[in-house]
Order: structure tokens, then C-alpha cells, then sequence
């Protein structure tokens, strides 16, 4: 696992809004393939959109409720948390040939705000729960029930440890596999923290959605190693975040923006 700080080189905005969009985007999970592609999910439009190398959309799919999340299940497939008051479900995508196919997906019984996916179990996110599921949709089990609401979820790359983020608690929990709690991670410069990802090397990236900030935790959940990205330089209300090996990239969806801030890293 590393703890090596990511050295910010350049920043870059790219628009995603297309002409069938009805709302401000508002991006709440991205995912990055192996290609250079990216994934991202426009809760806002109801929309899935594909991502060329140059951040341009050439493909969408719309999605019958909110898709809160998104994350990589094969190098051309992906899940998406998709979620309303009546719909809860998760749903699979394939990118083939830069067009996006719908494949299959299973229904849940509570709500869904989180996904990430580790060796064939997803783990899933609702208000207060952290479940884990299977790739066909079976339950194994729920593996912890917090007292406050959580957000999003990831795995590093060894699975054995769950990062999670609380919307209220302006909280970074790291559990361990069974849900032990191992880590509880607070940062004045960590406001309502909401986009989170753990990097192909185990490096933990987290937003500020109210501090307008994309920050580099430690692996062990516990201490900050840099600060990647401000208000100063263009984040507002960030909601979701990634990182592509591929191009070096880290990517960040804003709340109510048509642009995602692209951060060229080493």
C-alpha cells in the first residue's frame, strides 16, 4: 500500500453537458477504464455518459431513476447505484465500441448511495447500512450499521480495508474486511465529505463537497499527505472523484457544474 503524495502538475476543465441535457450536470460517480475512457453518472440528467481520452461525451445511456455511483467490475463493464424513492437497484453497463449496453440488473430492498467492487463482491452503501452482495445479487451479508448517515464506499486494492464517507459527520471511516472499525478520520479542510476513491497502488482520495476541496488521506485513514485541489482552483461542490493510471489523471465531478476538473498528477 502506498503512501506516496501525488504531485499535482496541471489542471484542466472539460465540458460534459450535452444537448438533450435538461439540468445542470451534476456528476456523483466516475470511473475511469483501463482504455483512457471514463465513465461518469449525471444524477442531475438521469444520464450514464461515456468519456473519450479527450473528455469529450460520444455516448449516454439514460437511466430509469438517480445513478448515485458508479464503479469497475471488468476493464468494459461497470455497476451503477441507481436509486429513487421507489427504484433501488443496480445496474450493469458494457462499453462496446464507444457505445454503452445496458445489461443486467438485480433490485434491492433498501436504498443505494454507494458502490465499489473488489473480487467479485460489491459492497453497497444505503443511509446507515454497508452491505455486501454478490455479482449476481445475492445477499451474504450486512457488515455494518452506523448511527449517522454514510455516503460512499471503496475497497483498496488488497481488500482488506473499507473506506466510507459520512455526509453529516464530516467523517472518513476506514473499517477492516469483517467491518471492524479501524480508523476515524476528521479534517477542518473536510467538510461534508462525499467523492472517494482508492487508487490501483492503495492511495485514499476524498472530497470536501462543503470545503470545496479534493484531499490525499493515508492509507490507514489517519492522516492527511496533500491537499490536491481548492476552491482556487475551480472546485466547487465537488461530489465525486478518480483516478486514471492510464492517463495519470485525477478526475473530479462537481455539484451543478457542466465541468469536470481534470488534475494531472505523478
Amino acid at each position: 500500500m502506498s503512501d506516496k503524495a501525488f504531485n499535482v502538475q496541471r489542471k484542466s476543465v472539460h465540458n460534459v453537458r450535452i444537448p438533450s441535457d435538461s439540468n445542470s450536470c451534476g456528476i456523483t460517480g466516475i470511473c475511469a477504464l483501463p482504455d483512457g475512457q471514463v465513465l461518469v453518472a449525471d444524477f442531475s440528467n438521469k444520464k450514464v455518459k461515456l468519456l473519450n481520452q479527450q473528455y469529450q461525451v460520444v455516448s449516454h445511456w439514460d437511466v430509469n431513476a438517480w445513478p448515485f455511483d458508479i464503479c469497475l467490475i471488468t476493464p468494459s463493464e461497470v455497476a451503477v447505484a441507481v436509486n429513487n424513492s421507489n427504484i433501488h437497484e443496480v445496474q450493469f453497463i458494457t462499453v462496446n465500441q464507444g457505445k454503452l449496453v445496458p445489461g443486467r440488473k438485480f433490485q434491492l430492498q433498501h436504498e443505494c448511495a454507494g458502490i465499489a467492487h473488489h473480487q467479485g463482491d460489491l459492497f453497497v452503501t444505503s443511509s446507515v447500512q454497508l452491505y455486501k452482495y454478490t455479482l449476481s445479487g445475492k445477499l451474504i451479508c450486512r457488515l455494518y450499521n452506523f448511527d449517522y448517515k454514510v455516503y460512499k464506499c471503496a475497497v483498496s486494492p488488497t481488500g482488506d480495508r473499507l473506506y466510507i464517507t459520512s455526509r453529516y459527520q464530516d467523517k472518513l471511516l476506514t473499517l477492516a474486511r469483517d467491518g471492524t472499525r479501524l480508523a476515524t478520520y476528521t479534517d477542518p479542510a473536510l467538510e461534508y465529505p462525499r467523492g472517494l476513491h482508492v487508487t490501483p497502488a492503495g492511495q485514499v482520495l476524498v472530497c470536501g463537497w462543503q470545503s470545496h476541496t479534493v484531499l490525499q488521506v493515508g492509507w490507514e485513514g489517519k492522516s492527511k499527505l496533500a491537499t490536491l485541489a481548492t476552491e482556487e482552483d475551480g472546485v466547487m461542490w465537488p461530489w465525486s472523484v478518480c483516478y486514471s493510471s492510464t492517463t495519470s489523471s485525477i478526475i473530479v465531478g462537481l455539484w451543478e457544474d457542466n465541468n469536470i476538473l481534470v488534475i494531472r498528477v505523478e
